[in-house]
């Protein structure tokens, strides 16, 4: 309950003018999908189908999702209160400091990667970068409009990247006290991130967003859904829906819902002769989807940067999103940008960063 408190609490002290200038129509679907709701379930419904009427019975709602979601995918370890960081190198880049550091991501486990700070007189906001490896998130590699910490920290937000514990996402090593599914463990990373940078005097400790593309786009959306003191979101083409028809959207795979220590899956898709597995199988079961865990983010405000994973139709699960906002007096909480291809690209960026500075920095 105390965790959704907070959620709640935070909606009174947030602005009631949305700071998104020229991004704002980013927050309105288009005319065909500014009403649709599509097959998905209400997070506005109690799990014995009792409606969600007020703020107050959100606050019993939102629990109800939150510890059935934990329940379903494992507990996770307790949070780090202060993750040991440490700083291997320290080189000047453009107009930052990138320190080579290693975090302590989980109680007994590790994982390096780059902390970015900008020139200047802090505290900063600041934003967590999940990826498969940090270097392609700190613009150390040859991986096109996946820079998303080099982009944030020239417009003046400090960005930490992290890359797969274990260095292999298919085969993800999970600290030994950890019993919940792979994608909840990262979510757990990340808990665990914020903290760290909650903690750094050049950090703002209330303005700590998170954003990743694909294998990263999951990790942030579970994570910013999950460990509610992420101030907001920014997921890109992660598939935030189940859809059993697209190979990217594989939610199955035992890396991220579908372990199973007493079944192992081939990967690809669902089929008779390769079912579902692990809590992947059960939250299916139940008729689960992942606009439960959406719901969780309100009234904090989050973008998706879709592609071909998340066409335009997905507005049909985000409304039910909206739908939660605007029982608590909010809108323009949820957005949705769309291109074509799974990859990002100079524009879907530009709107990336400008939600990101936007909201980060606002008054």
């Amino acid at each position: 309950m105390l965790r959704a408190c907070f959620c709640l609490l935070a909606a009174a002290a947030l602005p009631a003018a949305e700071p998104w200038g020229a991004i704002a129509d980013a927050f309105h679907p288009p005319g065909e999908w500014a009403e649709a709701l599509g097959n998905y379930a209400s997070p506005l419904k109690f799990r014995d189908g009792r409606p969600v009427t007020n703020a107050d019975e959100w606050r019993q709602r939102r629990e109800e999702i939150l510890a059935g979601w934990h329940d379903l995918m494992g507990a996770w370890p307790p949070v780090l209160a202060k993750p040991a960081l440490e700083v291997l190198a320290t080189t000047r880049r453009e107009t930052f400091t990138q320190h080579r550091i290693r975090l302590q991501i989980a109680a007994r486990q590790t994982g390096e990667g780059y902390l970015l700070i900008p020139d200047g007189e802090g505290p900063f906001p600041a934003v967590f970068v999940p990826f498969y490896d940090p270097e392609t998130s700190a613009g150390l590699s040859d991986k096109p409009h996946r820079d998303f910490a080099r982009q944030l920290v020239r417009r003046g937000i400090v960005a930490l990247c992290i890359g797969s514990p274990g260095g292999d996402a298919r085969k993800p090593v999970l600290s030994p006290e950890a019993t919940c599914q792979p994608l909840s463990y990262l979510a757990h990373v990340s808990a665990n991130a914020w903290q760290a940078l909650a903690q750094r005097p050049e950090v703002r400790a209330d303005r700590i967003g998170i954003v990743g593309h694909s294998y990263g786009g999951k990790w942030a959306m579970f994570s910013a859904c999950l460990w509610e003191k992420f101030d907001c979101g920014v997921w890109s083409d992660p598939g935030i829906v189940f859809d059993e028809t697209r190979q990217s959207i594989n939610y199955q795979e035992p890396w991220y819902l579908g372990f199973d220590p007493q079944v192992t899956r081939k990967p690809g898709l669902v089929t008779p002769d390769n079912p579902r597995t692990g809590a992947y199988r059960e939250l299916i079961a139940r008729g689960h989807d992942l606009v439960e865990l959406q719901a969780l983010m309100a009234p904090r405000p989050f973008l998706v940067s879709g592609g071909a994973e998340d066409p335009p139709k997905r507005w049909a699960a985000l409304n039910h999103v909206r739908a939660v906002n605007r029982l608590l007096g909010h809108e323009e909480r949820v957005a949705m940008t769309n291109r074509p291809e799974h990859s990002p690209d100079a524009d879907s960026n530009a709107v990336i960063c400008q939600f990101l500075e936007n909201w980060l920095k606002r008054p």
